[in-house]
C-alpha cells in the first residue's frame, strides 16, 4: 500500500517562538522531523508551512516543502491544502505528523497507515500507549484518551480519565498525537465547524466524535518519545543526539 505524508509547521509558537527552526544538533528541527518521517514506507513527505523561512530550510535540506495560506486554523485544515494542491484521490490515505516530533520511530508511521488500511469502516486514526514513570497523567499537555473494546475512540481529554476510583490509574493510555486519514475523511472534517468540546479543551480530534465520525485507536508498536514543547524539551532531546 501506499500513503502520504504531511507534516504542518508555523512559526509561531507560545512556548517556544521559532519552534520548526530550533537548533538539534546543528540542523532545524523539522528538518530532523521530515529526515526521521522518510525513513517510512510513505510514497512523499511534505512539510507544509506559511513561512518562508521554514520552507527555505527544508528545501535547502533537499526535502520537500509547501506554502501554505497564514489563516489556517489548525494543522489539519494545513493539510487538507496540501491534498487538495497534490490531487490526493478521497481513497487515499494521509497522514499528519506534528513538526515537533524529531524523534519519532518511522515504524509507528507505518503501524498508523498499516491499521487504518485495514479497517474500511473507519476513516482516521491515531495511536495510543502506557503513561511512562517520567509522564504525570495530571499535567493537561499529556492528553489521555479512553476507547471501546473495537478500538473506537470514546472520548480524549486533558484531564486524566478514566478517573481511577479506588484504582491505581494504570488504565491510563497517553493519546500521541499523529494521525492518519482517508482524504474523503479529511475533508469532511475541516468542514465542520469548531465543536463545543473541541473549544472546552483545545483538543481539534473532539471535533469528530461530536459529529459521530469514528477514530480508530492503535496500541503503539513501540515507545514514542514525547515532542518538543518547551525550552526544556528541546534541551532534552539535544542530550540525546549529543550522546549518540
Amino acid at each position: 500500500m501506499s500513503f502520504n505524508v504531511v507534516i504542518p509547521a508555523r512559526f509561531a509558537s507560545q512556548r517556544l517562538p521559532g519552534k520548526p527552526l530550533a537548533d538539534i544538533a546543528g540542523e532545524a528541527m523539522i528538518v530532523r522531523v521530515a529526515r526521521q518521517v522518510l525513513e517510512s514506507r510513505a510514497t512523499s513527505v511534505v512539510v507544509a508551512t506559511d513561512d518562508e523561512r521554514i520552507a527555505n530550510a527544508v528545501l535547502e535540506a533537499g526535502l520537500d516543502a509547501a506554502m501554505t495560506r497564514r489563516d489556517h486554523a489548525c494543522g489539519s485544515d494545513r493539510v487538507m491544502e496540501v491534498v487538495g494542491a497534490r490531487g490526493w484521490g478521497d481513497d487515499a490515505i494521509v497522514i499528519n505528523v506534528q513538526g515537533d516530533e524529531p524523534l519519532i520511530p518511522p515504524m509507528v508511521i507505518d503501524q498508523l497507515a498499516d491499521g487504518l488500511e485495514g479497517r474500511a469502516d473507519i476513516g482516521v486514526a491515531t495511536l495510543a500507549e502506557p503513561f511512562d514513570p517520567d509522564t504525570d497523567p495530571y499535567d493537561p499537555n499529556a492528553v489521555k484518551v479512553v476507547c471501546s473494546e473495537q478500538q473506537r475512540a470514546l472520548y480524549f481529554s486533558r484531564a486524566p480519565i478514566p478517573f481511577p476510583r479506588g484504582q491505581d490509574g494504570t488504565l491510563w493510555r497517553r493519546h500521541v498525537g499523529i494521525y492518519a486519514y482517508r482524504v474523503q475523511a479529511l475533508r469532511a472534517f475541516v468542514a465542520l465547524p469548531q465543536g463545543r468540546l473541541e473549544a472546552i479543551e483545545h483538543l481539534e480530534q473532539l471535533r469528530l466524535l461530536e459529529n459521530d465520525m469514528d477514530i480508530l485507536v492503535l496500541d503503539a508498536c513501540v515507545a514514542v518519545p514525547g515532542g518538543v514543547d518547551t525550552p526544556e524539551d528541546l534541551e532534552r532531546v539535544n542530550a540525546l543526539f549529543a550522546a549518540d
